[in-house]
C-alpha cells in the first residue's frame, strides 16, 4: 500500500472508531478508541484461526506504519505545541521547584528502581536480557507522557494546582527521560562507558539546549505574530514553528520535544496575551483543539492495533503484568521522597503522592522508544513489557483517575488537609 493509502485508512478507521466510541461507549475518546482498536487486534487473531490470510495481511499493513518515526519525527511535536498552549504559566511558575523536582528526581529515582527490580524480576523468571537493558526498559517507561497524561487530564475533575503539577512534570520529563535513555542506550546496545563528564555533556546539550532553541524560535514567533492580525496567516506561522522548531532542535543535537514545549508556552502565555487579537486566540485555540483531538485519537487506535504485529508469549505476558505494580510502586516512591522533602518549605495534601501516581499515564513515547531496540531476544522482551504496561495505564489507570482522585479529595477534605 502507498503512504497516501495507509494514511487514508489509518484515518477512516480512526474517525469510524471515533463514532462507535461516542454513540455507544460513551468512554473519553482516546481511552475508547483504543480499546475498540485492541478488541479489533484481538478479532483479528481469533480470524487468523479460520482465515490466516486476513490476520495476515492486517500485519502487513500494520508493519507498513512505522510508529517510531510517525510519532518521534511527525505527530509529537504537535501533540507537545498543543498540550503546552494549555498550561498557564503563572500557575507554572508558582509551582516550578516542584515541577523541577519531580521532573529530575523523578525520572532518575523510578529508572533506577525500575531497572534494579526488573533485573532481579526477569532473572528469578529465567528471562534473561542484561543488566543494562534493563536499566534500559526503566529509563523508556518511567517518565510519565505528556500525550496520555494531558489528554486524560481533561476529564479527570482533579484541583487546578495538582492538574498543572502533573501536565508540567510530564512536558517536561518527556524530555530528560529521553536523555536518559539515549545514555542508557549507548551502554547498552553500543557497548559504551560513559563518564559523568559526559552524561551530563549530554545532558546540557539536550536540555538546556532545547530550552534556548525553544525561546529563540519561541521569540521570533511573538514577534511575527505582533506585526500581523490575520488568523489564517497567524495559525500558519505556528505551524512554522511546530515544524521548524522541532527539526532545528533535533539537527542541532537538542530535545526537540522541551524546544517545542518552552515555545508553546511562551506562546500560549506571552504571544496569547500580547501579540493575538481576540478572533486570533479563538480561532488558534480551535485549530490547536482540533489538531490535538484528531493526532490523539489516530495515535491510540495505532497502540491498540499495535498488539497485531506484537509477540507476547504466556512468559513475556506474566513478565508485562508483573511489572505494572513494579512500576507503580517505583513511581510512588519518586514522587513520594521528593515531595516530602519539600514538606520542609511547603505544604501538600497527603494525597499528593497518590494522586501523582495514579495519574502518571505511560503512552505511545514509551512504545515507540521500545521500537527502536535493535532486534532480539531483548527487544521482544522489553517490547512485550512496554506495551503490556501501556495498555494497563491508559485503560485502567485513565478510566479510574477521576474517581480515585475524587476519593482521595473528599478523604483529605474531611481531615483538614491543604490542598498542593
Amino acid at each position: 500500500m502507498s503512504a497516501f493509502q495507509i494514511i487514508a485508512l489509518l484515518v477512516s478507521l480512526t474517525a469510524l472508531l471515533s463514532y462507535v466510541n461516542h454513540r455507544f461507549i460513551k468512554a473519553p475518546t482516546t481511552i475508547g478508541v483504543m480499546l475498540i482498536a485492541l478488541l479489533l487486534s484481538f478479532g483479528f487473531m481469533a480470524l487468523g484461526w479460520v482465515l490466516p490470510a486476513v490476520r495476515e495481511r492486517a500485519a502487513e499493513i500494520l508493519s507498513g506504519i512505522p510508529f517510531n518515526e510517525a510519532l518521534m519525527q511527525g505527530m509529537l511535536s504537535f501533540l507537545l505545541f498543543a498540550g503546552a498552549l494549555q498550561i498557564d504559566l503563572e500557575d507554572l511558575l508558582r509551582q516550578k521547584w516542584t515541577v523541577l523536582i519531580l521532573s529530575l528526581a523523578g525520572v532518575a529515582l523510578s529508572t533506577a528502581i525500575v531497572g534494579v527490580a526488573t533485573f532481579y524480576m526477569l532473572d528469578a523468571a529465567h528471562i534473561g536480557i542484561g543488566f543494562w537493558y534493563c536499566m534500559l526498559f526503566g529509563a523508556l517507561i518511567s517518565p510519565t507522557d505528556p500525550i496520555a497524561v494531558i489528554s486524560i487530564l481533561k476529564t479527570a475533575g482533579i484541583p487546578r494546582s495538582l492538574e498543572t503539577k502533573i501536565a508540567s512534570e510530564s512536558l517536561f520529563n518527556d524530555g530528560l527521560g529521553v536523555v536518559a535513555f539515549a545514555v542508557l542506550y549507548g551502554v547498552a546496545v553500543d557497548g559504551e562507558s560513559p563518564s559523568a563528564a559526559h552524561i551530563g555533556r549530554l545532558f546540557l546539550q539536550e536540555s538546556v539546549g532545547g530550552a534556548v532553541i525553544g525561546l529563540l524560535f519561541g521569540w521570533v514567533l511573538y514577534r511575527l505574530l505582533k506585526t500581523v492580525d490575520n488568523y489564517q496567516v497567524e495559525i500558519l506561522l505556528t505551524l512554522a514553528f511546530v515544524t521548524g522548531g522541532y527539526a532545528a532542535a533535533s539537527a542541532a543535537g537538542a530535545s526537540g520535544p522541551i524546544a517545542i514545549v518552552v515555545g508553546g508556552l511562551f506562546i500560549g502565555n506571552h504571544g496569547r496575551r500580547h501579540a493575538m487579537s481576540e478572533s486570533t486566540r479563538e480561532h488558534l485555540d480551535l485549530f490547536w483543539e482540533l489538531i490535538d483531538e484528531i493526532l490523539n485519537a489516530v495515535l491510540f487506535v495505532l497502540i491498540g492495533l499495535e498488539f497485531l504485529v506484537i509477540a507476547i508469549p504466556a512468559k513475556l505476558l506474566l513478565a508485562g503484568a508483573a511489572a505494572i505494580p513494579l512500576i507503580l510502586v517505583a513511581r510512588w516512591i519518586s514522587v513520594a521522597l521528593p515531595l516530602q522533602t519539600m514538606k520542609l518549605w511547603r505544604t501538600f495534601t497527603p494525597g499528593a503522592a497518590s494522586i501523582l501516581t495514579w495519574g502518571g499515564l505511560r503512552g505511545g513515547i514509551s512504545i515507540a522508544l521500545a521500537l527502536s531496540i535493535p532486534r532480539g531476544p531483548q527487544h521482544d522482551t522489553i517490547m512485550a513489557m512496554t506495551y503490556i504496561v501501556v495498555v494497563f495505564s491508559v485503560l485502567v489507570q485513565g478510566l479510574t483517575i477521576r474517581r480515585v482522585a475524587a476519593t482521595l479529595m473528599a478523604r483529605d477534605s474531611k481531615a483538614g488537609a491543604a490542598v498542593p
